[in-house]
């Protein structure tokens, strides 16, 4: 489980960089009278927070990865789906995020 939660961290990095870009970009198109969502996932993303930046969905993922450590293998197995699910939706989301505001 120490590889597993050493490459989730790895993954927390690159996510975590483009979740600082991501949320300044939010913030200016919310200047311009546009980004008016409330909140970036659907509820069935896997995600407990609701939010309409990245940053609280990337704390609740971190604080999920941080927990794999400190759990037995039974309840860590369950969290690793979770977290997986929840490092999939960042991903994608940012990835088309990233494709809408470059055309």
């Amino acid at each position: 489980m120490e590889n597993v939660v050493e490459k989730l961290n790895e993954n927390l990095q690159v996510i975590y960089r483009r979740v600082v870009d991501a949320d300044k970009a939010l913030d200016q198109l919310q200047q311009q009278g546009k980004a008016k969502h409330s909140q970036i996932f659907a509820d069935d993303a896997g995600f407990a927070q609701t939010s309409n930046r990245f940053q609280p969905y990337l704390e609740e993922l971190a604080g999920n990865v941080a927990k794999l450590q400190t759990q037995s293998e039974q309840e860590a197995q369950k969290t690793l789906v979770l977290v997986v699910k929840q490092m999939e939706s960042m991903f994608v989301t940012l990835n088309n995020l990233t494709n809408i505001l470059s055309k």
